[in-house]
């Protein structure tokens, strides 16, 4: 950690399926090497992407800066999505319409900001970030249970569970597709390298 610096991790994470699905964030600040703010949420279910995700934990991060006086200090925002960071640093434009009103929202408030730098990081670096979009994502499951049939097709096949039970991965009950095959290469991965 930089010292003399707010440093800020954001993620966000839309499953079982992207856009369409469940879109959750989270953020992490950090004002010389102490933690000072954890927070994650939901993104309203009309506007939900995994970019709507980590615009969203973005815009809530800020707020929380901006409410608590930290506009002045260095502030050091990062994030493992090349979308975001790129497009607030006006290397790509903005053309998703779910993307337009946020990025406008996020950009209106890192105009408070003295010294504000976006920064990609490789997802690796985001570790804490992710798990807080991953711990809303689960806390919404243990709350809206009945609604896990409107996404059943998306969730990991038996033959997945199966093969991550033999594998010793521990899963949720939603775990999509996507994430049972992203766990089990992880997994192979590891035990490629022992």
């Amino acid at each position: 950690m930089e010292k003399d610096v707010i440093e800020v991790f954001v993620d966000g994470l839309c499953e079982p399926v992207n856009p369409r699905g469940v879109a959750t964030f989270g953020f992490v600040v950090y004002k010389d090497d102490a933690k000072i703010k954890l927070g994650s949420g939901v993104v309203d279910s009309s506007n939900s992407s995994n970019n709507a995700a980590e615009y969203s934990a973005l815009i809530q991060v800020l707020k929380f800066l901006v409410d608590n006086g930290f506009t002045e200090e260095r502030v050091v925002v990062k994030s493992d999505s090349q979308l975001l960071v790129f497009q607030l640093n006006s290397y790509y434009s903005v053309e998703a319409y779910r993307i337009i009103p946020l990025f406008r929202q996020a950009s209106d408030l890192l105009k408070h900001f003295r010294k504000i730098k976006m920064k990609w990081i490789p997802r690796e670096e985001n570790v804490e970030a992710d798990a807080l979009s991953r711990k809303a994502y689960a806390d919404y499951w243990k709350k809206h249970p009945r609604l896990l049939k409107n996404y059943s097709k998306y969730l990991a096949t038996e033959k997945q569970k199966n093969f991550m039970k033999k594998l010793k991965i521990q899963f949720p009950f939603y775990v999509s597709k996507r994430e049972a095959s992203r766990l089990i290469g992880k997994k192979l991965e590891e035990l490629k390298r022992r």
